[in-house]
């Protein structure tokens, strides 16, 4: 697949949207485009607004979406240029400039109480003029971002922007190629490319620690200055810190005290007190000078540990006017291989191993975490019933990586990819924060889901970390048809609040949330000992009348009741994060019709499937160990014992086991041997231990 097949794709995607949703195409080019930013890290979350309007001496106002990312205070806001036309001319320098001015425009209105009176105070546009009013203190930098069904012409380089205020902005055009490229690459991300001669005139001073390199990596020591680093945080915000990291810290306190303290009081015994960062980059630049070796340039540069230290020196600097020359902070670099699949495990490793210190659970690494494999895996091998007459049966395809969708595509023919698409269709692409979104509603949550993609996200990670170390066994083939009738669910009362008269274009994801939510909680409270019937929807691949019946009813007294103007917090988007919002809504008097039974079933039955399941899933997960182990062979278990033996991990169960494993294939494990094999070989590896092929020593830490 290359770009064009990319922007092919890309508007059959934003018309078959469009066509289901009834919100327009321009509103679904803009729900979509953000999804592919979100998952490529560029933005933390998004939040539709759309607004057309007037300000002062007759300036055109416009913005369709913002998200403010509370870790930086970075304001983003996103307005579309879309046409819907393949064949449509590059989008010029006066154009993009012209756009970005509607929005920089509507932020200067904004901060000025006396305008932008015409906007419904129960509306999206109302809840971003409020949330720039409230935070204008704190927002280090307004991000515009311009997105494009088109292409950028080759003459535009960069987008000069003004300060609004003291505050600066910055503009970003994201056309059909650079989406491709960023969104769709081998790591899934946005390189961050840094000239450190931009912030410091020689660079980083550093050394080379060659007797720890290896031919996957080098390291460096460096010394960066606390201006310097601050600085360059300022620059690229949040999106400097390795993405679990920076998800780990934006639930926690951002500015560690003592780290403040240290700043404020001492900031000559920084050096001495602070724990320093880790980073690791790809394509080092190195230049040397008779004052020594120093670090000019680093592609793909990612802070892995010390985001805390990072994000206090640039608060102190903001809030405390603290004066950085004084501060210098001791850097491990990390220099990567520039392989995708090699850089992507090491970069996890060295993230996993530098946070061991933080308390960072295997839930903020849960790009790799078993559950994210066991329902890749199910995705792959399972069929879903056809449906509208269809003579073939269909896959819901589970990224358990950015981009596998599209990347699976790229190699293929034509003829391939088109039996591809027709047994994976785009629309039945689960991403993982959509798992987690439809999970924790129907756990009874639609508060944190309402805390936008990244916090929800994270919480469930937590919750599925916990009950995966206490067993494992309930994620199986009945889950994951569960949590796909969950998403058609989702989908269906989506499309089913935008043709309600009542809809405003606005809280649609709000009004989603709790409305299936509460569909939970009556359903349990007015027919005890039943459940809706998720089974039922994953055979028909879609929702029952009756459900659509009391959704509709539902989602109205839920829109009604969140947009109350007696509500506690002005703005409907912070009120829908509160759990003071979700006790409101569950408070709402319904009464379910009758008719509903017939999409319910008894708990009896359910636990009676769950109880089969689990077992299915047991024998699976033996069969699955057994394979691991054999598959590994002979050489790779020696290499395992060896090591265990030098750093003593044996017990007397996984010496019996290894017994076994190494006179394979004269002998076969059972499978609690494969697994307390497997789990020997996990502390292993969490010792350092590196299978090395034959004529080569083993690595360890």
């Amino acid at each position: 697949m290359d770009v064009k097949d990319f922007q092919k794709d890309f508007f059959e995607e934003v018309k078959s949207t469009a066509a289901v949703d009834g919100e327009g195409s321009s509103a679904a080019f803009v729900s979509i485009t953000a999804g592919y930013l979100i998952n490529a890290e560029v933005l933390p979350d998004f939040t539709p607004a759309f607004y057309v309007g007037t300000g002062r001496r007759n300036r055109k106002l416009r913005v369709d979406g913002y998200v403010l990312d509370d870790f930086d205070y970075t304001m983003t806001l996103i307005i579309a240029d879309y046409t819907g036309d393949l064949n449509r001319d590059v989008l010029t320098k006066t154009t993009a400039g012209q756009l970005f001015d509607r929005l920089k425009y509507f932020i200067e209105e904004a901060l000025d109480n006396k305008y932008l009176k015409d906007i419904d105070i129960s509306t999206s546009p109302a809840d971003l003029v409020d949330l720039i009013r409230v935070n204008k203190n704190r927002i280090r930098k307004y991000r515009l971002l311009l997105i494009t069904d088109g292409f950028i012409s080759g003459r535009i380089n960069s987008i000069p922007a003004k300060n609004i205020g003291d505050i600066p902005v910055e503009c970003q055009i994201w056309d059909v190629d650079r989406i491709f490229r960023v969104c769709f690459s081998d790591i899934g991300r946005q390189n961050i490319e840094i000239d450190f001669k931009a912030f410091t005139p020689d660079g980083i001073p550093c050394i080379e620690a060659s007797s720890a390199n290896t031919d996957d990596y080098k390291s460096y020591l460096c010394i960066i200055p606390g201006s310097t680093l601050a600085d360059v945080y300022d620059h690229y915000g949040s999106q400097l810190l390795e993405g679990n990291v920076r998800s780990f810290l934006s639930t926690k306190v951002a500015v560690n005290k003592k780290i403040r303290e240290t700043i404020l009081k001492i900031p000559d015994k920084f050096f001495a007190y602070n724990n320093g960062v880790a980073a690791t980059a790809m394509d080092l630049i190195i230049e040397s000078s008779e004052k020594g070796k120093y670090i000019t340039y680093a592609k793909d540069f990612q802070i892995i540990n010390g985001g805390q230290t990072t994000a206090s020196l640039s608060n102190a600097r903001h809030k405390d006017s603290v004066d950085l020359t004084p501060i210098f902070v001791q850097m491990k670099l990390t220099e990567i291989d520039s392989n995708p699949d090699r850089a992507g495990d090491l970069i996890r490793n060295i993230s996993r191993s530098s946070n061991s210190q933080n308390k960072v659970s295997d839930a903020d690494f849960f790009s790799t975490h078993p559950f994210h494999v066991r329902m890749e895996q199910i995705s792959r091998r399972l069929f879903a019933p056809a449906v509208g007459g269809a003579q073939y049966e269909t896959k819901w395809f589970y990224e358990r990586a950015r981009g596998q969708y599209f990347q699976a595509q790229m190699r293929m023919k034509k003829l391939d990819k088109k039996k591809f698409v027709t047994q994976h269709p785009k629309k039945q692409v689960i991403a993982k924060t959509d798992l987690a979104k439809v999970r924790n509603t129907w756990n009874g949550l639609p508060q944190l889901v309402s805390k936008g993609a990244q916090t929800n996200f994270m919480k469930f990670a937590d919750i599925i970390d916990e009950d995966w170390a206490n067993s494992d066994t309930k994620y199986n083939e009945k889950y994951f048809k569960e949590s796909v009738a969950l998403i058609i669910l989702f989908k269906h009362t989506e499309t089913l609040v935008t043709h309600q008269p009542w809809y405003e274009q606005g809280y649609r994801a709000n009004i989603v949330t709790y409305s299936i939510a509460l569909l939970r909680k009556l359903i349990k409270e007015q027919f005890p000992g039943c459940e809706l019937d998720l089974a039922l929807i994953w055979n028909r691949q879609e929702v029952p009348d009756v459900v659509t019946s009391a959704l509709t009813v539902i989602t109205k007294t839920v829109f009604l009741t969140i947009t109350d103007p007696a509500r506690e917090t002005l703005n409907v988007t912070q009120w829908c994060k509160r759990d003071t919002c979700w006790s409101t809504v569950k408070a709402c008097d319904i009464s379910l019709n009758e008719n509903i039974q017939k999409a319910l079933i008894a708990k009896d039955e359910i636990k009676s499937a769950e109880k089969e399941a689990k077992s299915d899933q047991k024998v699976a997960s033996d069969l699955e160990a057994q394979k691991k182990v054999i598959s590994a062979g002979v050489s790779f278990w020696k290499q395992v014992n060896d090591f265990s033996i030098k750093k003593r991990l044996l017990s007397p169960e996984s010496i019996k086991a290894m017994r076994y494993a190494l006179q394979m294939p004269n002998t076969i494990l059972s499978p609690y041997q494969s697994q307390k094999l497997l789990e020997l070989l996990e502390r292993a590896e969490s010792e350092g231990f590196q299978y090395i092929e034959e004529n080569r020593e083993i690595v360890s830490n």
